[in-house]
């Protein structure tokens, strides 16, 4: 069994530590420590669960279980944030996780392949297409909050109603992007969902590979659940202990939670870049990013509705501003096609500087 698989085994200890310390009431602190660890092990479980079954699937099915299970854990910890009615928090989570995509780990993967390999390309249309599709989601995640500051509605039907049309669009262009990606121009992504997985492994006869698939689509199952659980004992203290500790909503939000959920992320596409893979790792944390806006967001808007916590795509204002940065400094970087661990300084640099923004940030 190789490190990889090793160290998520291991860390599945916090797991039932964590039930412990909420069934023996050992405080918040406690609760707060071991179940945020124990979502870090999960989610890498849940990836790699992803990843073995798009590759078993194909890649129209295997891309598409990408696209519902690649930010699973980021949904599953925002729905149970939303459940409590911590719109503050799921808002700013959203905000948080297209951030953690378009600088941190691309930053990183840019960073870690750029100290192995001098220079790394990979194909300028990935970047084109998917830095395009970017920009139009956050222009369309930005016009609420936009109209809203510069027309001073108070109205919050209006603004519920707003939010809800914003949605539509966003789903359907997803939709549109599966479509595009998948079907009509799936040629422009074959650098291929095998390269995630069991590239090097011998082809797997019939009845293997449906054992297989089976077996991943068990431990995709069981990861889901865990991680769900642990998401509910996260947000359970999330609060009283961020308050203890003197951070915002905002910054727990944008900062704290993607750091915890993306974990799988940054492990993919690391092992992706040292690997030299630059065209999936490109895809992947630009995937990454589309996935939130376009995805996440309309149904965390739609659920909130049904749930009687409505949830508008009324951001606060810096958060416009930062999501504007983070994908002008992200096309800048990765629509030559190249990278080196400049670029990858560069993305890191950017999101530190937001970080401590946030940090300071009195909202």
């Amino acid at each position: 069994m190789s490190i990889r698989n090793i160290i998520p085994l291991v860390l599945l200890i916090f797991v039932p530590i964590s039930i412990a310390a909420k069934l023996l009431d050992w405080g918040d602190s406690s609760i707060f420590i071991t179940s945020a660890l124990a979502i870090v092990p999960l989610s890498i479980w849940l990836s790699m669960a992803t990843e073995k079954v798009a590759v078993v699937t194909g890649p129209s099915v295997g891309g598409l279980v990408n696209a519902i299970f690649g930010n699973a854990t980021a949904l599953i910890i925002a729905l149970a944030a939303l459940k409590r009615g911590l719109i503050d928090i799921v808002q700013a989570s959203i905000t948080g996780s297209i951030l953690s995509a378009l600088l941190l780990l691309l930053g990183l993967a840019m960073l870690a392949g750029g100290l192995r390999y001098k220079e790394q390309e990979f194909k300028p249309v990935l970047a084109r297409v998917n830095g395009s599709s970017m920009t139009l989601a956050v222009t369309a995640i930005a016009l609420p909050t936009m109209v809203i500051s510069t027309s001073n509605i108070g109205d919050t039907i209006a603004i519920h109603n707003l939010s809800m049309v914003v949605a539509t669009i966003l789903i359907i262009v997803y939709g549109l992007t599966l479509l595009f990606s998948l079907k009509t121009h799936s040629y422009l992504y074959e650098v291929g969902l095998a390269d995630k997985g069991v590239s090097e492994s011998q082809p797997e006869e019939p009845k293997e590979k449906s054992l297989s698939l089976i077996f991943w689509i068990g431990i995709l199952l069981a990861s889901t659940v865990a991680v769900a659980f642990e998401s509910e004992l996260f947000i359970d203290v999330i609060e009283p202990e961020t308050q203890r500790l003197g951070l915002t909503p905002l910054f727990t939000g944008v900062i704290l939670i993607p750091l915890i959920s993306d974990v799988a992320g940054f492990v993919t596409v690391v092992r992706l870049a040292m690997k030299n893979q630059m065209d999936l790792t490109v895809s992947t944390t630009t995937g990454d990013s589309l996935l939130i806006a376009l995805f996440v967001a309309p149904v965390l808007v739609f659920v909130g509705q049904f749930t009687g916590h409505p949830l508008d795509l009324n951001f606060n204002a810096f958060e416009v501003v930062a999501l504007a940065i983070a994908v002008t400094v992200n096309n800048l970087i990765s629509f030559g096609g190249r990278s080196n661990w400049l670029d990858g300084t560069l993305l890191l640099a950017t999101y530190v500087v937001l970080g401590v923004a946030f940090y300071y940030h009195p909202a």
